[in-house]
């Protein structure tokens, strides 16, 4: 199946089955939802969590079976079918590793609580009272030696709670930290579900348009096909547009011999249409679920290269500010170092990444698959500097 100019929706197909009318129980096996599972006991966070990940490990194995070109409706409702598990399995896993930090964030809380009480008891046993002063406190005291013994003893336990409630200070803030991130792969994981769910809707509409004739099915990809490369010139246009009401001046710079570290180049190739074909499951994804060597896979790439958490299925390029808001990133009109660009016009709009900022209000990107940049045709890597107002939105990371 070819993919289209930045659809995050990822096809891989199954071995070959008999075509004929898709049934009813069919559409029902790929509407079924994959059932959140929940977290048992405490002391089976660990568990549980290595337990998910074997699913998701075996739900992404089976995936990768269902490769070659998309030759039929069964081939990508089965395909759509294997993509919304492995995704609702990442969201189960992340659920548990959530609350797993819920909890031990809540342990933390109380640990504090109660060290903060034996400090307050030990000040009081030990004569630490601002009520109590040095001269009292060597009153009450049998001897030189004994006052100063109670207060050498006084100040190491005292400056030893100080230091534990600290500590589980800190680690309570970087327990907070971590949920936050969490909630927000969360956030992105439930995203692509709702994604993946609008996408196997629209499936069961073409199954409807053609009744389930594959020959008809054939028909409906050949129109899409045929229609393709009149909405990328299209594309292609509007993003030459917004250079140019950004001042029209675009300067291609050498390119970096790396790509960006872009990983998902090798066995992935666009035709002249900009459909995405090979890449990890042989049916023109990246492992995130964009095609393969288009703008969002790069960008999606670096952001997961810049923070950690690759941003899942969040749909074409002029989707993006919406889904970054979403799953908690900011975004703005100034551009910054390390920022994604967004130019929204256009059937799915281009993203790139802001490589620098410069004085003169123009900034240097990288991309993928701005049209005869970087080699001929699309899917390419590519530098240029351009005006600062060329994007209409930055996301920040």
């Amino acid at each position: 199946m070819k993919r289209w100019f930045v659809s995050p929706v990822s096809t891989n197909k199954n071995t070959a089955k008999k075509i004929g009318i898709i049934t009813v129980s069919v559409l029902l096996a790929v509407t079924m939802p994959f059932q959140l599972v929940r977290v048992v006991s405490a002391d089976k966070y660990d568990e549980q969590i290595a337990r998910i990940q074997a699913e998701i490990d075996q739900l992404e194995a089976q995936a990768r079976t269902l490769n070659g070109q998309a030759d039929s409706l069964q081939k990508e409702l089965d395909s759509l079918t294997a993509q919304k598990n492995v995704i609702q399995g990442q969201i189960n896993l992340k659920q548990a590793e959530k609350d797993k930090l819920v909890q031990q964030i809540a342990d933390n809380e109380k640990k504090i609580e109660d060290n903060k009480d034996a400090l307050g008891n030990t000040i009081a046993d030990l004569y630490v009272s601002s009520d109590i002063s040095p001269l009292e406190m060597l009153a009450s005291s049998h001897s030189i030696a004994d006052y100063v013994d109670k207060e050498a003893y006084r100040n190491t336990i005292k400056d030893s709670l100080v230091l534990t409630i600290s500590n589980i200070k800190k680690l309570k803030q970087q327990l907070e930290q971590q949920k936050k991130d969490v909630d927000r792969v969360l956030a992105e994981q439930q995203f692509a579900r709702d994604a993946l769910a609008a996408k196997e809707n629209q499936q069961a509409q073409l199954v409807a348009q053609t009744r389930g004739q594959q020959a008809a099915y054939q028909r409906l990809v050949g129109d899409r096909q045929s229609q393709k490369l009149a909405v990328q010139r299209q594309q292609q246009a509007a993003i030459e547009a917004a250079m140019r009401r950004g001042g029209g001046t675009v300067n291609i710079l050498p390119g970096d011999p790396n790509k960006g570290g872009y990983p998902w180049e090798a066995g992935c190739w666009l035709d002249a249409n900009a459909w995405s074909y090979g890449g990890a499951f042989g049916d023109g994804t990246d492992p995130l679920g964009y095609g393969c060597r288009q703008c969002v896979s790069y960008t999606a790439w670096k952001v997961g290269q810049r923070t950690g958490n690759f941003p899942r299925y969040w749909g074409n390029a002029n989707q993006w500010p919406s889904s970054a808001s979403a799953a908690g990133y900011s975004i703005g009109s100034t551009p910054r170092v390390n920022s994604v660009g967004v130019i929204s016009a256009g059937a799915y709009g281009h993203v790139v990444w802001v490589e620098a900022v410069n004085g003169d209000g123009t900034v240097d990107v990288s991309q993928y698959n701005y049209f005869n940049a970087g080699g001929s045709g699309w899917g390419n890597y590519s530098k240029m500097r351009v005006s600062a107002s060329t994007y209409d939105t930055y996301i920040y990371f």
